[in-house]
């Protein structure tokens, strides 16, 4: 795990004890920090390791700790921890602050911050992979496999490819990364801020906290990007503290388009996105051309985007649960020509527009969760919809009416928080499920 000696001594509150919750309490332990912590779920704190003190500080004296470390996904602009910790004079961090301030005792290394909206998991894997296959010593986190603070330093040389969400970025002050990436924004998140251009801002903290002569690097077919580059390469913004770039030009040519046929897991336009942002990233990280070409041809993809789980009667069932906004399902509904599509959950917006250009793919819809009533109301005067409520009775339910040819596709443009954990846990059920026909 990553310990820092800049923790020893000091007093943490640490709300949540998920995973990142949890690697974070041990890291603090094991720097020789006094950690209290809670979640109000029992089965949580039990899974606290021995040596913290267990106590719902909340409502209590919060002057007493030097830094209140919470989960990303708390709700700050709901929760009432917000303005306790205001009013006690004490910050609110993240685990990716923690690994900022614990940088200076790490091995020499790099760090590559990706954020936007849509393709931040695909872009840190495969950017990940490219460097494993170039020999670099690497690890990826954040918003993305293992907490950061669970993780091994790296040896000298090693680069850290951190996925970072809003909600991280928030809680983040010392984050600079030598190499920022903004891959798009479109809106989401919008019940955790008061207007699209208060998470656009978000995002462009990450640059905010670089150094000079760190990397920012937009995507210029992206307009909320662009403009931020174009504000940059102008001056407005933060004058010429960077170097910066763009990845734009690099997927509309040919010779990439024919290149990306070789490369079996990045198929389809949002993907050329992905790998073209992929090699800009370990361009500018000095990989060589044959290292990055033969890591883009060996990626293997992510669970839950777009993963084929099984073909039963030639019927394909895909698991696309990571699609947690319309835009992020809009290309899984181009990638099939038969759909038999399975949406819904905790709606982040009240349309689905950006998937209406595809809606010739569907078969029919099968709605779940709290959007469910919304979105079969919107869908009903394009394609047939079943409100089904579960996922259970909607994988059942359009198993049964697939012919072959037929796509199942579960791609919810919802976040799942209504009827699971998180997309993981949904993904997870809809293979359990499909396994079990």
């Amino acid at each position: 795990m990553i310990t820092a000696r800049a923790f020893a001594g000091k007093h943490y509150a640490v709300l949540g004890l998920a995973r990142s919750g949890l690697a974070t309490v041990e890291a603090l332990l094991a720097s020789g920090a006094r950690v209290t912590a809670w979640d109000d779920k029992e089965e949580a704190r039990a899974k606290a390791p021995v040596g913290v003190e267990l106590e719902d500080f909340v409502g209590g004296d919060l002057s007493r700790f030097d830094s209140i470390v919470v989960t990303p996904g708390l709700p700050l602009n709901r929760h009432p921890i917000a303005g306790q910790a205001k009013k006690a004079g004490v910050e609110i961090i993240g685990d990716i602050e923690l690994f900022a301030r614990a940088r200076a005792e790490l091995p020499a290394h790099k760090v590559v911050g990706i954020t936007g909206t849509n393709g931040k998991s695909t872009t840190t894997a495969l950017v990940h992979h490219i460097l494993k296959t170039a020999g670099v010593p690497t690890e990826m986190g954040g918003n993305i496999g293992l907490p950061i603070l669970a993780q091994d330093p790296l040896p000298e040389g090693g680069v850290y490819v951190l996925e970072l969400s809003s909600y991280q970025i928030d809680l983040t002050q010392k984050l600079y990364c030598e190499v920022a990436v903004l891959l798009n924004v479109t809106p989401d998140h919008l019940d955790r801020y008061d207007s699209f251009e208060a998470y656009t801002a978000s995002k462009i903290r990450l640059f905010e906290m670089q150094e000079a002569g760190d990397w920012a690097v937009f995507n210029a077919d992206d307009p909320v990007a662009d403009d931020w580059y174009m504000r940059i390469e102008q001056e407005e913004y933060m004058g010429d503290k960077w170097q910066w770039t763009t990845f734009f030009e690099a997927y509309q040519n040919d010779k990439f388009k024919r290149a990306q046929e070789h490369w079996p897991s990045l198929q389809g336009p949002h993907n050329a996105q992905n790998a073209a942002a992929a090699i800009k990233i370990c361009e500018l990280l000095r990989v060589s051309e044959n290292d990055i070409e033969e890591g883009l041809c060996t990626y293997a993809g992510l669970p839950h985007r777009m993963e084929r789980v099984r073909e039963k009667g030639g019927v394909l069932f895909v698991n696309d649960s990571k699609a947690t906004n319309p835009t992020a399902t809009a290309p899984a509904l181009a990638a099939f020509p038969k759909i038999r599509w399975i949406l819904g959950g905790q709606a982040k917006t009240d349309n689905l527009d950006e998937c209406a250009p595809h809606f010739g793919h569907v078969v029919k819809a099968y709605t779940i969760g709290e959007a469910g009533e919304m979105f079969a109301s919107l869908l009903s005067p394009h394609m047939a919809v079943a409100e089904c409520g579960t996922l259970g009775e909607a994988v059942r339910t359009a198993a049964s009416e697939a012919e072959a040819g037929d796509t199942v596709l579960l791609s919810p443009a919802c976040a799942s928080f209504d009827q699971f954990r998180d997309f993981e846990a949904r993904g997870d059920a809809f293979r359990d499920l499909v396994g079990g026909l």
